[in-house]
């Protein structure tokens, strides 16, 4: 048997309670970060049989004053391009006059090819520097700047190495430009989609909210407001010595006795729900928050186990919409026993709350069951069980 350990549970535990958008800022960082890593060994190796000992420790040494400014200017980039930072104007003119530095001290060491060699080895120091630079451009400037100073870089090989070298060089950078530019804009455009829909989640939550309250204030305003004016007027009365004040106060015991019974009526139907009412408002409210939902099965019965059920429902798409980042739900109903599946769950942060105790003690009063659990790698199973 495989034992897991702590580290690797809290870095599980760490990555699951991360949302989609969350987990693919880490990717797109990532790939702008790793260029740093695994780039220059490729070019050191192949430079490494061309220049002296002493010379490929400085170019190692630049490479990582490099990597570090790239890496720095990189993120704040991509924080400037979220919204979350200002423009990095200062680290940006730090990193483009540190490479073209590296690139012009490698042509001034290395300015011819070697014997049998169609290019110099600062061709090889250029070519590394110039793709880090876009990679880290790519984060700061616009698309067509982005455009321009790959060409500016690819005009620069022209001068310098083969041109079938240097048409390739272009190439490449221009390539590069693409590919991160899109893949920053599809950062922000998840970020973006994932902000939509923690707003429509909440705008349903706040909906059902104000539905409620709307229809208290309809059953029970208007009878509050008729009871305060009888008993204004009752005071009157008997402040004027009139018989008629005692007819005043009983109308308003009868009002507020009229009102205890709606008011009763509105928590009632609040709290014991219809069953095929609560299946139909679930879809509803799961897809206004941008959540597939399904539902399996019919209703084939009626009265408290249907209105058990019901609230069973209501509870279930609760919690989909304000404890997890759902993209799907599905809701079986098999007789008497409701199951509701959901995606988008963490286990790290998983509680039994309030919400579920309720309801298990409110089926347990049936003589029923609830077993909510959630299952690996983002799932949340809650079965309902009727007899």
């Amino acid at each position: 048997m495989v034992q897991v350990g702590p580290a690797e549970v809290n870095l599980f535990g760490w990555w699951r309670s991360r949302g989609s958008a969350a987990r693919f800022d880490l990717f797109v960082r990532y790939t702008f970060y790793l260029s740093f890593v695994f780039l220059p060994p490729l070019v050191l190796l192949g430079l490494a049989p061309e220049i002296s000992t002493t010379a490929m420790v400085v170019v190692i040494a630049a490479l990582l004053a490099n990597g570090y400014l790239g890496i720095r200017l990189a993120h704040f980039g991509i924080e400037h391009h979220l919204g979350r930072a200002p423009y990095p104007r200062r680290q940006l003119t730090i990193y483009v006059a540190a490479t073209c530095v590296a690139v012009a001290a490698g042509q001034l060491v290395y300015p011819d090819p070697l014997p049998g060699k169609p290019d110099s080895p600062g061709d090889g120091i250029s070519v590394i520097f110039l793709i880090l630079m876009i990679t880290s451009l790519s984060a700061v400037c616009r698309p067509r700047t982005l455009m321009l100073v790959a060409l500016a870089g690819g005009a620069w090989m022209f001068l310098t190495a083969p041109p079938g070298h240097a048409l390739f060089i272009t190439v490449m950078l221009q390539f590069l430009v693409a590919a991160f530019r899109s893949t920053l804009w599809m950062l922000s455009v998840v970020w973006e989609l994932d902000r939509s829909r923690e707003v429509r989640a909440n705008l349903a939550v706040a909906e059902e909210r104000l539905r409620f309250a709307r229809d208290l204030h309809d059953v029970v305003g208007r009878n509050l407001s008729v009871v305060a004016l009888k008993a204004d007027l009752a005071a009157q009365l008997a402040r004027r010595g009139r018989d008629t004040a005692i007819d005043e106060m009983l109308e308003v015991r009868r009002i507020a006795h009229e009102s205890l019974d709606e008011l009763r009526a509105v928590v009632s139907g609040y709290r014991t729900a219809d069953l095929s009412a609560e299946l139909a408002g679930a879809r509803s409210l799961l897809a206004s928050a941008g959540i597939d939902c399904r539902v399996i099965g019919d209703v084939t019965f009626d009265g408290e186990p249907a209105g058990a059920l019901g609230w069973a429902v209501r509870e279930g798409v609760t919690n989909v919409l304000r404890h997890s980042e759902a993209r799907s739900c599905t809701i079986t109903l098999r007789g008497k026993v409701l199951t509701m599946t959901n995606d988008g769950v963490s286990l790290a942060s998983f509680r039994f709350g309030s919400g579920l105790t309720g309801l298990h003690e409110r089926i347990a009063a049936l003589g029923g069951s609830v077993t909510a659990s959630p299952e690996p790698p983002n799932r949340f199973v809650l079965t309902v069980e009727l007899p």
